[in-house]
Parts: C-alpha cells; sequence; structure tokens
C-alpha cells in the first residue's frame, strides 16, 4: 500500500507544498502532480467538478507519485464518505468552527471504532495501489484530515478546536477569515486584525502538535510562511498558474505592462 508522504512530512515537522485544482480535468491534473508538488487538492467546495471527475482526478495525481486530497462542500458524513471512497487520500473540512463540527469531521474520515464511515467500495484500494482489505486496516493512518480556520469563530475557538484527536493540520483561508471580520478579502493578510489572527491559530496548532497552514499567492510568501512555522502551504492554483503565465507571455508579446 502506497503511504501518504504528505502526512508523513507533516508528521516530521517538515513543510509540504501543494496548491489547488479548480478545472474539472483529470489530464490538467496530471499534468501539476508531474511538477513535483506535495499534493494537490481537488476543490468540490468552488468549482464545477464532479464526483466522477474528481475520482479520476485522485486517481491520475495518485499514479503520478503526489498524494491527491479534497475539499469537500460542507461537512457533512456523504460528502466525505464518497471522497474517501473515490480515491481521495485526505479531505479538507470548510469553515470549521467548533469542537464538535470538528469531532464530526474526524469521525467521517474514520472506520469504526474510531470513527463513523462505512466500509465499501474498491476506487479507494485502486488509488493507493493495495486490496480493499489491506486499505481498510490501514486506511485510518494515511488519510490526512485537514480542518479550515476561515472564520473569526474559529480564531477565537482555536484552543478547543485544535485540541480534537486526530486532526493532522490547520488550514488558514485569508479571504473568508478577513471578510468574517468586517474586512476587504484579501489574501496578503496584512490588515494587523488578520495578522494577528494568523499568529494565534498557528501558535496555537503548534501548541497542540497540529500542522499550521496557509493558503499564499506567491512563491515569496511561500517561503516566508514556511520560515514562519507553517507547514501545510498552499501555493496558488493551477487556475491563476494559467492565467500569470499566458497574460505575462501577451503582454510580453504586445509591449504592455
Amino acid at each position: 500500500m502506497r503511504i501518504n508522504r504528505a502526512k508523513r512530512l507533516l508528521q516530521e515537522g517538515k513543510p509540504s507544498l501543494g496548491t489547488w485544482l479548480s478545472l474539472p480535468d483529470p489530464f490538467a491534473a496530471q499534468f501539476m502532480a508531474g511538477l513535483g508538488f506535495d499534493w494537490l487538492t481537488v476543490d468540490l467546495e468552488h468549482s464545477p467538478i464532479n464526483l466522477e471527475t474528481a475520482a479520476l482526478m485522485f486517481q491520475t495525481i495518485a499514479q503520478a507519485g503526489c498524494v491527491p486530497l479534497v475539499r469537500v462542500p460542507w461537512n457533512t458524513a456523504e460528502n466525505v464518505k464518497r471522497v474517501l471512497d473515490a480515491g481521495a487520500w485526505g479531505v479538507v473540512f470548510p469553515m470549521q468552527n467548533s469542537p464538535a463540527e470538528v469531532e464530526a469531521a474526524v469521525a467521517a474520515a474514520k472506520y469504526p471504532p474510531r470513527g463513523i464511515r462505512s466500509v465499501g467500495g474498491s476506487l479507494h484500494a485502486l488509488s493507493f495501489g493495495t486490496d480493499s482489505a489491506t486499505y481498510v486496516e490501514r486506511a485510518d493512518a494515511e488519510t490526512l484530515v485537514v480542518v479550515q480556520a476561515e472564520h473569526i469563530r474559529a480564531v477565537e475557538n482555536a484552543d478547543a478546536i485544535l485540541s480534537v484527536p486526530g486532526i493532522d493540520a490547520v488550514f488558514i483561508g485569508p479571504n473568508d477569515l478577513s471578510a468574517s471580520m468586517g474586512l476587504r478579502p484579501s489574501g496578503d493578510c496584512a490588515d494587523p486584525q488578520v495578522a494577528e489572527a494568523v499568529v494565534h491559530v498557528r501558535e496555537t496548532a503548534l501548541k497542540h502538535g497540529v500542522a499550521p497552514g496557509i493558503h499564499v499567492f506567491t512563491p515569496e510568501a511561500a517561503r516566508r510562511r514556511i520560515a514562519e512555522g507553517f507547514r501545510f502551504v498552499a501555493l496558488a492554483s493551477e487556475v491563476s498558474f494559467m492565467l500569470s503565465g499566458a497574460r505575462q507571455a501577451l503582454q510580453a508579446v504586445r509591449g504592455e505592462g
């Protein structure tokens, strides 16, 4: 059975670098998986990707030697069960604002007796390169659980949330966090209130042995956040990489910018 390298890196206290996928295209996922990212998150929350396409993307990413993660639209046992059975190696849970919500997230991602995930399917084993029996035996140890702190309530409840057993990482969403504080959505966390919240979540995560994570949009920001102690770092997205490269090339040809 394949090993979840992204989870191992976090357990060893090392940074892991990934990006977000929002295009419903297994071929785009395959190209991205071959670049050397530690993990790729297929975003089912803010994209038109359906479950069938997501399953193909999970398999493609895993076959390329990268870790396929998924962000579910919402924290429900049905959402979690279906994406894990389709071959995802871990789940990013949006808007986790209370210990009860996080406990439900962990339970949905784990088999009994630890959780409530039901046994069935075969694509999960295919994704990990093993048989179904081995997968069920080892899945809890290999599945990555990431909760998002993207609301001021999550910041206020950070100590209680991050003390819940079974969390591997907490991932700060700067845009939604800013918006929940009555500020203009922003990815740079430049506002002092947002910057203070980010530090609080990071330090609380480290205190509880949870890997702190954050979404950034430039290589410079990624290096800075890693130096600060963040270990689950998402750099931009495949769409932003595509548009940035195309825009720069077009402007260079036309002499613009």
